[in-house]
């Protein structure tokens, strides 16, 4: 699918992949909307990328999400493109010496990185489905998601974050077929340790066990890599129902 042309719609495009995401986006030609907490749009300042409307949104509000779409409406410009970047990575265990994990901040991480995703994915396909075709294979448009390799190998203390990345990896092959009809595509990104903010504060030290433990190349993942491979997915008209990992072979230990 072309790029140029089409309306496109990242959430969490403050910073970090999602900012980085909208950049990538833009240079290609689209008019990228991101949609972030109002907090984060202010922390941001002139970080964000060079024509990129933020609009401030929670991405798990129903209403919100749908006045989001209403300007994107507005635009002229027929959606085609969605990357859900927006997501937490809270830090507890099941059991600890404070007691039983907080049963609310369970919660959270769950309503912000799964039914946030979820959220923004139906109401941006509902948009989508009514949109003129693109090709004579009926499509429509892209939606990439975004889950972690602890979907797969959740670590001590990721007990919250894994259930919602895995939660997200798990709606892949169900939403692409339940979008199909409608000509659009879903297919998840499970990136690895990626230098973002999520990882700020960080010792050096910290930073390069993280990087001993990636085979090749033994880095961390930049927010750009999941740009590049965001494009190549929505030019790619054949990549469908898949979780891509991108985690230079990463494969987390327990801690």
């Amino acid at each position: 699918m072309e790029i140029s042309g089409t309306a496109a719609l990242v959430t969490g495009a403050a910073s970090g992949l999602g900012a980085a995401t909208a950049k990538r986006l833009i240079d290609a030609g689209a008019t990228v909307f991101g949609l972030d907490l109002a907090d984060s749009i202010e922390r941001a300042g002139d970080k964000v990328p060079a024509g990129l409307t933020l609009i401030a949104t929670d991405v798990t509000s129903e209403d919100e999400v749908k006045a989001a779409l209403a300007t994107i409406g507005e635009s002229g410009v027929p959606l085609r493109i969605v990357v859900n970047c927006a997501g937490v990575g809270w830090a507890s265990r099941i059991l600890s010496k404070n007691g039983p994990h907080d049963l609310e901040l369970f919660r959270k991480v769950i309503t912000i990185n799964l039914l946030g995703t979820f959220n923004v994915m139906r109401l941006a396909a509902d948009v989508m489905a009514k949109s003129e075709t693109v090709d004579e294979a009926g499509q429509r448009g892209v939606v990439i998601n975004t889950a972690s390799v602890a979907a797969f190998e959740g670590q001590v203390g990721q007990i919250a974050y894994a259930a919602s990345k895995g939660g997200v990896h798990a709606m892949t092959i169900s939403a692409a077929r339940d979008l199909a009809q409608f000509g659009i595509r879903v297919v998840t990104i499970a990136p690895g340790v990626i230098e973002t903010p999520m990882l700020a504060g960080i010792t050096p030290e910290f930073q390069k066990t993280l990087e001993a433990g990636v085979p090749f190349p033994a880095r961390l993942g930049r927010p750009d890599e999941y740009a590049q491979l965001a494009q190549t997915i929505v030019e790619h008209d054949y990549l469908n129902g898949e979780t891509i990992r991108m985690d230079g072979a990463l494969r987390m230990a327990p801690r």
